[in-house]
């Protein structure tokens, strides 16, 4: 998920660990341990000159749960040299440290498993990624309450029980929402294979999901052989059916996809991709992946998550390519028709 929610969970994962010892501190080194996965970005951008193989490195081995506990050994003991000296001195145990890192570094993954991105879990020994599409990859209704509960937690002594209650409260609070997710998408799923069926859209496979920083409104692909068929459904839709059905044609044609690098960029995107030729050059093509909602649900245009594909060299590479938007668009006017869409029809 976004960084401030990784920041939040690594820091409930620092109090509860060493948050009676050590007080306010133990947040923080909690919330520096549930960010140094999203290194990786940084990490990627260093290691790979090709922008394809710096993203595939993304929610990769650093996303691991084998990084996990490599990491919490090495940083938590990096941690317990540098904090165990002064007046600090036995204040604190190795062992504390190292699950605090395990915990922060673990924690983050399982959360990103739970959003259409997924993650790596398994890596270095299967680049398999978890995916449970059950929460967008920023929610405010998951984060905002966590967040107010570590805040007021802060004004405690350590030693004060309320602390704890709060930092419960956090966690119940946050999870009891993620169950929320889970069984929207549960019922999501079968709401959307109905509303196939009923439009006879002969479908190879499907994915859920819903869309960026809310649970309400949920979009859904669907693969036949020659195009991509998607639609939006709300939760304060008055029928429950999908609706705004969009096809897309596929054109995979267009790309040699048995290259190796335009086959991580399949891979990445589970397949659900289309691609167009580029209004710019005869050479670079538009690679949209479908697995993310449209930002206007009857635009076929406007998918936030594309690039534009080009030769470097010898090797295939990507850029960002900017959503057909028309350049005077505000922000407010870019989201409105989701929002108008998530109000329900």
């Amino acid at each position: 998920m976004d960084s401030l929610t990784q920041l939040v969970l690594g820091a409930a994962c620092g109090e509860a660990v060493l948050g009676k010892k050590i007080g306010n501190k133990a947040l923080l080194f909690g919330a520096i341990g549930g960010t140094i996965p999203d290194l990786d970005v940084f990490v990627g951008s260093k290691l790979y000159s090709n922008e394809i193989q710096a993203m595939m490195f993304h929610r990769g081995f650093m996303h691991s749960i084998f990084f996990a506990v490599l990491g919490a050994f090495a940083f938590g003991w990096l941690v317990f040299k540098l904090y165990n000296t002064g007046k600090r001195t036995d204040t604190t145990t190795l062992r504390d440290w190292i699950l605090l890192f395990f915990w922060a570094l673990f924690t983050h993954p399982i959360l990103d498993a739970f959003t259409p991105y997924g993650t790596q879990l398994f890596a270095p020994f299967s680049n398999y990624r978890v995916a449970f599409n059950n929460i967008s990859v920023a929610d405010p209704a998951y984060t905002l309450p966590f967040l107010i509960c570590l805040i007021v937690l802060m004004f405690f002594r350590r030693t004060n029980k309320k602390r704890k209650l709060w930092l419960k409260l956090g966690i119940g609070i946050s999870s009891a929402y993620m169950i929320f997710t889970l069984l929207n998408k549960s019922s999501v799923d079968t709401i959307f294979e109905n509303s196939l069926k009923d439009n006879r859209v002969l479908y190879q496979r499907f994915q859920t999901q819903p869309s960026i920083l809310n649970n309400i409104l949920w979009y859904g692909v669907a693969e036949t052989r020659s195009f991509y068929y998607l639609g939006y459904y709300s939760l304060l839709d008055k029928e429950k059916t999908f609706k705004n059905w969009v096809r897309i044609e596929k054109r995979h044609d267009l790309l040699p996809m048995d290259d190796e690098d335009l086959s991580q960029l399949a891979w990445f995107s589970k397949n659900y991709y289309n691609v167009q030729q580029s209004k710019d050059s005869i050479n670079e093509f538009i690679y949209s992946d479908l697995r993310y909602p449209l930002m206007n649900p009857s635009n076929s245009n406007s998918s936030v998550f594309k690039f534009t594909v080009y030769k470097k060299g010898k090797r295939w590479d990507i850029k960002t390519a900017r959503p057909d938007f028309d350049e005077s668009a505000t922000l407010s006017s870019i989201f409105a028709p989701m929002i108008e869409r998530l109000k329900g029809i």
